[in-house]
């Protein structure tokens, strides 16, 4: 499936590219728009297809996520300084992800419209991020995907199911295959994704020319700096608690198979092997990689700052400190859970764009070259959850020979 599936994607990308290179060279400027606008309906439809999901999906994935936190809290100290790490790899991963963005600017220059008519971006101060935390309404905030609100109202369920314990576990139940309907449904509509590929890129180029690839590589080469980067700072972190590298060679297995497949889980029982094999402890790995899944997706995570300001640039918005201070907080909320979510990293940047009033229609510039990047992402949440591991066994090892 994963296979006939990225077969797809890079035929829509390279069906996309051909057939608009043929409308900008062959057609007139009239017969452009039309084919434009055909191609529009089907990249609003998929935009609108992506939208349906996020409320039900944010809501169910956080709620059983925050819920299972009360078996983690029983674990106790590993618990809290595994969260603790995670805490701490998810700054360093979105700051990362802003640094680089800033720097190699991929988007500059591409000046598309953004139908807004103003140059800086709107929406979300930090002010306005707090205001946003409290909904009225639950009904009003899923109405309108208000991500924000969802998420407070989340946390609330969430922690009150886990307090709850066993005379909630039948709503766990219910949350769970709540969730899991909404990982079919995304499945599904990421089925379409290839032909919005197609659109998108189709569309773009018809309108803007062969020069848009240019654009396209900077940002896709920009971006695996910046994951090659992130891979220095998780390597070093794992030489200072181990002073030695064998985890590079322990992990690279598993980096390849999620590389290639685009998908963390496919590496999850060797990861697992590999770590025991490494000299772990298996109570420490059997705990924190399972939370690491959903709460520690470092290459997801940078890819969503890189990809928010990278739309930005695009459309020629500017992103003030406190607007881009408040995506950071917006995007460490919204990321955690969403494990096992097909393109997840897609879903949580389409919930962040509405409040910086940047056009939803830039979802699709990210998603034409998507499969590449989530190659990348895939294997660095790998590494990323494998340095967890590393840096909690040493963390209880250095408790274990004080209290000795």
């Amino acid at each position: 499936m994963n296979r006939k599936f990225a077969f797809w994607l890079v035929a829509g990308m390279v069906g996309g590219i051909a057939f608009g290179l043929g409308c900008h060279a062959w057609l007139a400027p009239a017969q452009l728009g039309l084919a434009t606008d055909v191609l529009g309906l089907v990249t609003t439809i998929f935009l609108r297809l992506i939208k349906m999901i996020i409320a039900p999906l944010v809501f169910s994935t956080l709620v059983a996520g925050i819920a299972h936190m009360g078996s983690a809290s029983e674990v106790g100290r590993i618990g809290a300084k595994a969260l603790a790490w995670f805490l701490f790899a998810s700054i360093v991963s979105l700051s990362l992800g802003l640094a680089m963005v800033h720097l190699f600017q991929p988007g500059i220059g591409m000046n598309l419209p953004s139908g807004g008519g103003g140059q800086a971006a709107g929406g979300m101060s930090l002010t306005d991020f707090i205001a946003h935390l409290v909904p009225r309404s639950i009904a009003e905030a899923m109405a309108n995907n208000e991500i924000l609100q969802i998420v407070v109202f989340s946390v609330f369920v969430g922690t009150a199911i886990a307090a709850a314990k066993e005379r909630a576990e039948a709503v766990v139940a219910l949350v769970e295959q709540i969730a899991g309907i909404m990982f079919r449904v995304t499945n599904y509509v990421m089925l379409f994704a290839p032909a919005a590929v197609f659109a998108a890129l189709a569309s773009t180029v018809a309108t803007q020319g062969a020069g848009v690839l240019v654009v396209y590589a900077k940002f896709v080469g920009g971006f695996f700096v910046a994951l090659v980067i992130l891979w220095a700072l998780l390597l070093t972190a794992a030489y200072l608690v181990r002073r030695d590298l064998k985890l590079l060679g322990a992990a690279r297995g598993p980096m390849l198979i999620a590389f290639s497949t685009a998908s963390s889980e496919a590496a999850y029982p060797q990861l697992l092997e590999r770590l025991e094999g490494l000299g772990l402890s298996r109570r420490i790995v059997s705990f924190v990689l399972p939370l690491g899944y959903s709460f520690n997706l470092d290459g997801g995570m940078m890819y969503q700052t890189f990809a928010v300001v990278f739309i930005a640039q695009a459309y020629g918005i500017d992103l003030s400190a406190m607007q881009q201070l408040s995506l950071l907080l917006l995007l460490m909320v919204t990321s955690k859970g969403m494990a096992g979510v097909p393109r997840a990293s897609i879903v949580v940047v389409a919930a962040a764009l509405p409040y910086f009033h940047l056009p939803e229609a830039g979802l699709l510039l990210v998603l034409a070259v998507d499969h590449i990047l989530d190659m990348g992402r895939s294997a660095t949440n790998i590494l990323g959850n494998a340095v967890a591991c590393v840096v909690v066994q040493a963390w209880e090892g250095k408790r274990e020979e004080t209290s000795a």
